[in-house]
């Protein structure tokens, strides 16, 4: 497959200008004016008279709440996988029809011919081979985030379902939200003025970080299919209570850290808002990783250059925070942009902040996103020492509401498949883009603290960097690729 070497172009309510989403997502001015900006969607009727056959890949944990939001809005699930037959059945229970599978591949292979789309909510490490090859099969893809675990794979799919003319959506649920388009509207429409810094911080990892892998081997539980959790990722030996069920995030192999895990939520708007293309570097500022898994925290730097009439910009990401006494594999969540920095924000909350912020920086004032969906946001202008509601401040107030509302994150993807409807805010040509973006940071602190990593992003490679190349596309193992 290609990659694609076009440029982002975001208009002016954060959709790729020129994409079906630009085609199908706009609405009349004069619906705008009415206040009656919202885009079609399901009835209750229609769920009850229409309905699109679904195999999941991956049933439990957030494949248990995926799966369920997937049936309410239509999906007939045909076939459920997971690797853990304790999980299997169990949910099999719920939904006594469909076929049960461990294999995803051997699954797609029985009843590919009877499905229209699939849900994939599997480990990191496994997203991109199970969603390519169901796309490569023409199915739909509903993915949570972050969409892959490479740069490499994130371009395929995204290729991949241009070429395929598919319906697509990553699970970055606060896209839906009223909220986070609003404050898209509010920053777009210039109310704090350009803005030349974002910063945005995580209570995460939740998840133990920060360690080496453990020497030996424990039995493989008898419910437990190791090599097909495994997947891609190349052999290790298991270990109880180290990878599965949910302590794989903060491993190299199989997740992404608290960077990948989060910032495909607390980045989406700004990313939206901003235009974020391709970064022209991104470094690593703290602190030294092991070869294993990520580090307990991490400052990130992304630069951008000056992009559709904004100026140059500088992201900074902070997660984590220093050993917790007597648990070195956990943290006390205080790494967080300075106080000077913050100065609005502690007004507002005191020195006991959020665990999860975004704030942007702008020449006429401030806008403060206190949780990890942007649902919620709040302003300052200059001048000013409080931050306000987006719903109250006056300077809000006057501007015209230009982005459809959405009738609920699944909704959306049921909709483009069973009416031809619009495509989802998260379509993969959004959401790959933004994965891209947040995995460079991954890649930044794999490659070295201090490295000043240029970045080429249509190429995806770094021109002083060399070594990035094997971050950029991972090392199958034998039998599995993408």
């Amino acid at each position: 497959m290609t990659s694609s070497n076009e440029p982002l172009k975001l208009d002016l309510n954060g959709l790729l200008a020129g994409s079906v989403s630009r085609r199908h997502f706009l609405r009349s001015t004069a619906m705008a004016a009415a206040g009656a900006l919202v885009m079609p969607y399901i009835s209750d009727a229609q769920v009850a008279s229409k309905k699109f056959n679904v195999a999941v890949i991956g049933a439990g944990g957030k494949g248990s709440s995926d799966t369920d939001d997937t049936f309410n809005v239509g999906g007939n699930i045909a076939a459920l996988c997971d690797v853990d037959g304790n999980t299997l059945n169990s949910r099999g229970k719920k939904y006594p029809n469909a076929k049960l599978y461990k294999d995803f591949r051997k699954m797609l292979d029985e009843v590919g011919k009877s499905i229209d789309a699939v849900t994939v909510s599997t480990p990191d490490h496994c997203h991109a081979i199970a969603a390519t090859t169901a796309m490569k099969m023409g199915k739909h893809v509903y993915c949570q985030k972050p969409l892959t675990q490479t740069v490499y794979e994130a371009r395929v799919m995204r290729d991949l379902a241009k070429k395929k003319k598919l319906v697509t959506q990553m699970g970055n649920q606060g896209s839906a939200g009223s909220g986070l388009r609003r404050a898209v509207e509010v920053i777009q429409a210039g109310v704090i003025g350009p803005v030349r810094q974002l910063h945005v911080w995580s209570n995460r990892p939740i998840w133990p970080q920060g360690m080496d892998r453990p020497e030996g081997s424990d039995p493989v539980p008898d419910n437990l299919d190791w090599d097909l959790w495994l997947g891609p990722a190349q052999f290790r030996p298991f270990k109880k209570g180290v990878y599965h069920d949910f302590k794989w995030r903060g491993w190299q192999d199989f997740g992404t850290g608290a960077l990948g895990d989060m910032a495909c939520h607390t980045v989406n708007m700004p990313f939206r808002a901003l235009k974020l293309g391709y970064p022209t570097s991104v470094m690593a500022e703290a602190p030294a990783m092991n070869k294993e898994s990520y580090p307990l925290k991490s400052k990130i730097k992304f630069e951008f250059p000056a992009r559709d009439g904004m100026p140059p910009l500088t992201f900074w990401w902070y997660d984590g925070g220093n050993p917790k006494p007597n648990n070195p594999t956990s943290h006390d969540g205080n790494n967080k942009p300075s106080k000077e920095i913050l100065t609005r924000v502690i007004e507002m909350h005191g020195e006991q902040l959020p665990g999860s912020g975004c704030l942007l920086i702008g020449d006429k004032g401030q806008i403060f996103s206190p949780d990890d969906y942007g649902s919620q946001f709040f302003v300052a202008m200059t001048g000013e020492k409080e931050l306000v509601s987006g719903d109250k401040h006056d300077a809000v107030k006057v501007i015209p509401q230009t982005i459809p509302r959405s009738p609920g994150h699944n909704k959306e993807w049921a909709n483009a498949i069973l009416n031809g409807g619009p495509a989802p805010y998260s379509e993969f040509a959004i959401a790959a883009y933004l994965t891209e973006i947040i995995l460079l940071g991954c890649i930044a602190m794999r490659v070295g603290v201090g490295r000043n990593m240029e970045w080429n992003g249509p190429k995806m490679k770094s021109p002083n960097c060399p070594e990035a190349a094997k971050f950029v596309k991972r090392n199958y193992r034998k039998g599995w690729k993408v």
